[in-house]
């Protein structure tokens, strides 16, 4: 019951958070300093092709008419149709570009969980006894370093000097450059996933249900492998579960500084074209996929770890 109380407290501050949201987007466009119809069509424009504007965008009704009808649309999922692209709505855009997104934070979701245990398990184990510093070490330094500093210093190395990797804009590049890309933005994922994953091994370490297993002849790789790591998975799910909100935040960082297509590329197009509905649309669908994200990651931390019910 405490698990199900938290999650319907989480749930019910992600909807006050999407709406607080979606309605300084709203005001965002329309209170502030200058008419968006002239930012669209440029101060050259005439009043005419102005005034049409404004009434296809609803900007010459009430605020508080224009704000039943942003309510309207949300909730249908019809916020217009795209200035750029006529004829095809704002949300359609929007639900094109998120594919590209999700593949790559979710290929870098795997590559950091996974590199983050094995990363943990040589810190602790007895395969890398005089490496473990190192390990430690690289930890630290790729998980303090910003990915806007790391990503163009390795594509520079590996992709465009040394060749071993295809440029991740490459639209031929196919997995590979999905692989790439993902992988640079796991390491910070990777090393937070290594510190928390050590720490709870070395806990448990001297645990009694250790010592059986090695009493009984259990091989080191089989104790930490199949014995202590599944103990200690609940602090490395919970990291990887909170950080899916900042890797969902890095990919379209991440796309923008690649020129992959996806959300991020979206909404810097739809600002240089001044396409007011899709960039409402995108900015709006990124803000709600972060809460999301958010409130799914407390709800698996308060199934997991029960200490997280009474927080």
């Amino acid at each position: 019951m405490g698990a199900l109380r938290l999650i319907a407290s989480r749930l019910g501050m992600a909807l006050l958070t999407m709406w607080l949201l979606s309605s300084a987007v709203f005001l965002a466009l329309r209170l502030l300093p200058g008419d968006p119809a002239a930012l669209v069509l440029g101060d050259l424009a005439e009043e005419r092709e102005r005034a049409a504007l404004r009434a296809k965008l609803h900007l010459d009704r009430p605020l508080p008419r224009q704000y039943a009808i942003f309510v309207r649309g949300m909730v249908t999922g019809d916020l217009g149709p795209s200035l750029r692209q006529p004829g095809i709505g704002a949300f359609t855009r929007v639900r094109n570009a998120l594919p590209p997104t999700a593949r790559l934070a979710g290929a870098a979701v795997g590559l950091g969980a996974l590199g983050g245990v094995g990363a943990a398990l040589l810190s602790v184990g007895p395969w890398l006894r005089r490496g473990r510093r190192w390990v430690e070490l690289a930890g630290i330094a790729l998980g303090a370093t910003p990915l806007l500093a790391l990503a163009p210093v390795a594509t520079y190395l590996l992709a465009v000097r040394l060749r071993l990797v295809p440029l991740p804009g490459d639209p031929s590049a196919g997995a590979g450059g999905l692989l790439f890309a993902s992988g640079l933005l796991a390491l910070p994922l990777g090393a937070h996933v290594a510190r928390i994953g050590r720490a709870a091994l070395l806990e448990l370490g001297k645990a009694p249900f250790l010592s059986v297993a090695r009493a009984k002849g259990a091989s080191q790789a089989r104790v930490w492998i199949l014995h202590a790591l599944p103990a200690a998975s609940a602090p490395v799910v919970a990291v990887v579960a909170t950080q899916l909100g900042a890797l969902l935040g890095g990919a379209v960082v991440l796309e923008r500084l690649f020129e992959r297509p996806g959300l991020g590329t979206l909404i810097l197009e739809a600002y240089a074209s001044r396409d007011l509905p899709v960039l409402e649309a995108a900015v709006i669908a990124s803000g709600v996929l972060f809460v999301a994200t958010q409130t799914t990651a407390a709800a698996v931390h308060a199934l997991i770890d029960p200490r997280a019910r009474s927080s």
